[in-house]
């Protein structure tokens, strides 16, 4: 085997919380992190994915996390689950993705290529897409923590940042505008 190639679970890696990779890490464990990111990239990958406007920009995103994330390790202050560290890195690394965004508008490469013919499923992901677009972040933010992602509200409101009747107002406030707006759809 050669040196740059990791082994398949050094020290045991797999065996470890998500806490004790972290502390591996700062203290010095070269592969800690790698499985700490492996552990929980395809989680990531979706919240930023949902919170994204392209799935490029998701991934981008979470590279820009995750190495935030590798960079002030030593920052992590141990009162908050480490895959909530990890998540809230990425749903700010996705908000600061949109604000550049926007600051930098693109236009789009139009190409004549017939589009094959998606299911009923793809269209109504693309119409409840376009209506969580257009909430306010942080109502967008909160309704995809807790409805999408399944966190609890006290779970999204330490994720958020937020006091938990936060949380409940802007999910309920997102829930009505959502149902406006599908309903509008419809006819």
């Amino acid at each position: 085997m050669s040196s740059s190639t990791a082994p398949a679970d050094p020290a045991g890696l797999s065996a470890r919380s998500d806490g004790e990779l972290l502390c591996a890490h700062i203290g010095g464990d070269r592969y800690a992190f790698e499985e700490l990111f492996r552990r929980h990239r395809g989680r990531l990958y979706r919240l930023a994915r949902r919170s994204s406007a392209t799935p490029e920009d998701a991934h981008d995103a979470v590279q820009d996390a995750m190495l935030s994330a590798h960079r002030y390790a030593g920052s992590f202050r141990h009162d908050a689950a480490v895959s909530s560290w990890l998540s809230r890195i990425v749903l700010n690394a996705c908000r600061d993705r949109l604000r550049y965004n926007a600051l930098r508008p693109t236009v789009g490469l139009v190409v004549d290529v017939p589009a094959p013919d998606r299911t009923g499923q793809l269209e109504t992901a693309l119409v409840v897409r376009q209506a969580l677009s257009r909430l306010p972040a942080g109502q967008r933010a909160a309704v995809l923590a807790v409805d999408m992602h399944g966190y609890s509200v006290a779970e999204a409101a330490a994720l958020l940042e937020v006091a938990e009747g936060t949380v409940k107002s802007r999910c309920a406030r997102a829930r009505t505008r959502l149902a406006v707006l599908l309903n509008g759809c419809a006819a």
